[in-house]
């Protein structure tokens, strides 16, 4: 059987530019003046670099969530927010919104004024980030308080259980008063999705019972073997500095807390739930909602960094889907699938690939995707300059997550003491065995892991860009992970796996087909079966319902991503350097996309100059 040639760029950059620039030029924030062009000559002000680190700080103090995950602060002042769970009250939502417009107008004042390049742009991501905060507000409410993927319901225990840092005995300490604080966090969430429900936002049914079956599988062990115990009493088994009976006094004071207040507390929530089930129906998009149209533009917005309208981004994905799956059909035939859909024929190249060894493959798939990973790090040797110094380890997803979650990627702990993670769902029976590549390289190496550890590890940029406490959305960062996917087709990795550049593919068409669905499920009264017969799984189309927009950041952050490739390709002819290209990407950060544009145009300027 003839090998069918790789992809052979079934769309060049340029391209897809002629279909992308026209609509995503038209930002969230104006387009570069003549003294941001100018900036290179402009001295640092140093009341800029002052105002900016304080206000930062006082940022991540008012979430001592966020201020562990990062580990913003250190001594006295981080272990007492370690021992903190940031509010959930409306006074605390005031108060950050309050927060965030007076930095918005003093962020105006700086920008009128002289600053550096490196300052403008972390200026005009700070600016994005909290001007978007203030706009989202009042559609906080639309992605519902208890949902399945990052309602307060499983939020709280994924944080107790992976992001609270269990290093020495002081934070056994920490953890046991922040495990005192879940009950009244959950009932400040019940407070707010009774607040909701009062304005007329309830989920649709199917969202509510997913969440619901979270909190039952929550509340069916006893207290001494429910997840916030097992897990602490797993993590604290090998601390050098914790004594046995401390250890045995400390499981069992999380024991007790979780049996007199938390279990309490979910059954509470669990009741509401049930209460709200009859007023449920199956309806799926936020426009059957009070003021859904507006939640909705918001929220495209806010995860693609674009002013695009739903109906352009519908347009963008019914373009890319038309390419994708010629592609496809091209390299199924060669390999001897050429009846039926894309679909169908996926499923049969599928279920070739199904494990067909005895018992449970799971172990063995996740050597696989760690193989993969460790194979894509040095395939990056030539397409990369910069690197991440933090490991990444590959994990299987936790139970109470892995019904509903899809893959994703968390943080390296900034002290090194938790390398970056790339979470594998594994609920079987059957696995996507052909999509493991690129899965691997969306999540890890060069996705994610190069993109956001380089980030953290970076100490010439201002600890608030660094930390991502203010960045540019889903945009860049899922942009660029899906870049990562394409990359590697390019770049010829593929090379003798035609299966595996198929499930490449296949990725890539997934996240057209999500601009289709999204706007779809949001503005033209799609439902659930409508999305899951246009390509996409249930347990996708209900991430979409819960998250509206969210899906829209990955396809159109790439495109953008290619644009300002090609564009530099052009402008700098044989002075290109794709590492350094990437160089540039990776190292400003997560920013909004026409931030990245007006990076990038100063960096062409710079070659320009330098040759």
């Amino acid at each position: 059987m003839p090998q069918p040639r790789l992809y052979a760029r079934a769309r060049t950059a340029a391209a897809i530019a002629t279909l992308f620039v026209p609509l995503v030029l038209t930002t969230a924030t104006p387009p570069a003046t003549a003294a941001t062009q100018a900036t290179q000559a402009v001295k640092p002000n140093a009341a800029f670099d002052t105002w900016s680190d304080r206000f930062a700080a006082d940022w991540v103090r008012a979430n001592p969530q966020l201020a562990t995950s990062t580990q913003y602060f250190s001594g006295a002042e981080q272990d007492a927010l370690d021992r903190q769970l940031t509010p959930l009250t409306p006074a605390h939502r005031k108060k950050m919104i309050a927060l965030a417009k007076a930095g918005v107008a003093r962020l105006d004042k700086f920008l009128a004024g002289p600053l550096s390049e490196e300052q403008r742009t972390s200026a005009s991501v700070m600016r994005w980030s909290l001007a978007n905060t203030v706009a989202s507000e009042p559609y906080e409410d639309y992605q519902f308080v208890f949902n399945q993927f990052g309602g307060t319901q499983v939020g709280l225990v994924n944080f107790m259980t992976t992001t609270h840092p269990l290093r020495r005995a002081a934070d056994v300490a920490s953890y046991l008063a922040r495990l005192d604080q879940v009950a009244a966090r959950m009932d400040e969430a019940l407070a707010r999705a009774r607040a909701a429900t009062a304005r007329g936002l309830i989920p649709p049914r199917f969202i509510l019972e997913r969440a619901q079956y979270q909190v039952d599988l929550f509340l069916k062990p006893a207290a001494d073997q429910n997840v916030l115990v097992t897990t602490f009493a797993q993590r604290t088994e090998k601390l050098a500095d914790l004594a046995p009976d401390a250890r045995a006094k400390a499981i069992a004071d999380a024991t007790r807390i979780v049996d007199a207040k938390i279990l309490p507390a979910y059954r509470r929530v669990q009741a509401y739930m049930a209460e709200l089930h009859p007023k449920t129906n199956d309806t799926a998009g936020i426009s059957r909602l009070p003021n859904g149209a507006a939640a909705y533009q918001q929220a495209l917005k806010t995860y693609t960094s674009t002013n695009l309208t739903a109906e352009e981004i519908h347009a963008i994905g019914l373009r890319e889907v038309a390419r994708i799956e010629a592609e496809m059909d091209r390299h199924l035939r060669a390999l001897g699938y050429a009846e039926g859909g894309i679909e169908e024929r996926m499923k049969q190249l599928d279920a070739t690939f199904q494990p067909k060894t005895e018992g449970d493959p799971r172990p063995e798939l996740l050597q696989r995707y760690a193989g993969i990973v460790q194979d894509a790090l040095k395939r990056s040797d030539a397409l990369f300059n910069l690197k991440p110094r933090a490991p990444v380890d590959v994990r299987r997803e936790p139970p109470l997550t892995e019904p509903s979650a899809a893959a994703h990627y968390s943080l390296p702990a900034p002290d090194g003491s938790r390398p970056g993670i790339f979470w594998v769902p594994m609920r079987g029976p059957t696995f996507d065995v052909i999509r493991m590549r690129s899965l691997s390289y969306h999540e890890a190496v060069p996705g994610h892991h190069f993109q956001l550890a380089i980030q953290q590890e970076r100490t010439d940029l201002p600890k608030f860009r660094a930390q991502r406490i203010f960045g540019g959305g889903s945009a860049h960062s899922e942009g660029w992970a899906l870049y990562a996917e394409r990359l590697a087709v390019e770049q010829g990795w593929y090379e003798g796996d035609v299966p595996g550049l198929l499930g490449a593919l296949g990725s890539e068409l997934f996240r057209a087909r999500r601009l289709v669905v999204d706007t779809g499920l949001h503005t033209k009264g799609w439902t659930r079966e409508q999305g899951i017969a246009y390509g996409i799984g249930a347990q996708e189309v209900e991430r979409y319902v819960a998250w509206p927009g969210q899906a829209c950041a990955y396809m159109i952050g790439m495109l953008r991503i290619i644009d300002l490739r090609e564009h530099a390709q052009k402008s700098l002819g044989s002075k290109f350097s794709l590492p350094a290209f990437h160089d540039v990407v990776l190292r400003n950060g997560s920013v909004p996309l026409d931030v990245l544009g007006e990076v990038v145009e100063r960096w062409i300027a710079a070659q320009k100059q330098a040759a």
